[in-house]
């Protein structure tokens, strides 16, 4: 009692201690199960409950289906009690219990395959917001690029201006040829009189500066004297 009474409160218990000196870095082991879990693929699972889920969705199974239910109640109808093996007085119970166990297993299966297509389609919606996102980022991009071309061909020459410029810089080139040749012809006629007035100056009579090189023209005679 006396080393109960003096134990301190505070101390650790031996489980705590243990429980204590458990590094998390370590692994912990592991324990053997008594029963080993089912090893199942649940993309196979998942692809035969699609299967089924999409052939209960079809017309063959209806057919199927109330063709079996149909001989089904028209044998344990129809046929001798001994060999019915489902009789009508019990109101067809195991035909009752396969139907209900049909439907039992149908619907968790059914659901699967739902849930697996909702997740398909969630994954589809996703890459197409992924894609519309990049396609609207291309066309923002786009529409900048073309309005950045429309301002940089603002200060481009066109080909109207070019034609027009061309045809201004050859009439220019034209006129100017035409010049030096005019000026060169009037240069040789105004020499070619100035050398026929030279030569009419040496001779006695006046020089016709249109006849060339030829003989002067005698002086004109006098006018006769008005009377006094």
């Amino acid at each position: 009692m006396a080393e109960r009474r003096h134990r301190n409160p505070f101390a650790r218990s031996p489980r705590r201690q243990r429980n204590e000196r458990v590094s998390l870095d370590v692994p912990r082991e592991s324990r053997r199960q008594l029963l080993s879990r089912p090893d199942v693929d649940p993309d196979a699972f998942g692809r035969a409950s699609e299967g089924f889920a999409r052939f209960m969705g079809t017309g063959r199974f209806l057919v199927y289906m109330t063709a079996f239910v149909a001989v089904w109640l028209a044998w344990n109808t129809f046929m001798p009690p001994s060999l019915q093996f489902d009789p009508k007085t019990l109101n067809y119970t195991l035909l009752t219990l396969m139907l209900s166990l049909q439907a039992s297993y149908a619907a968790p299966l059914i659901l699967l395959a739902q849930n697996r297509q909702d997740d398909r389609d969630r994954v589809l919606n996703e890459q197409d917001r992924a894609r519309d996102e990049r396609a609207l980022a291309d066309t923002e991009y786009l529409t900048r690029e073309v309005a950045a071309l429309r301002t940089a061909l603002g200060d481009v020459a066109t080909r109207d201006f070019v034609r027009s410029e061309l045809r201004s810089l050859l009439e220019e080139l034209v006129a100017d040829e035409e010049r030096p040749a005019a000026k060169r012809k009037g240069g040789k006629k105004r020499k070619r009189v100035e050398d026929v007035a030279e030569d009419g100056s040496e001779g006695p009579g006046t020089a016709d500066p249109l006849a060339g090189d030829g003989p002067a023209s005698p002086a004109l005679p006098a006018a006769h004297a008005p009377r006094g």
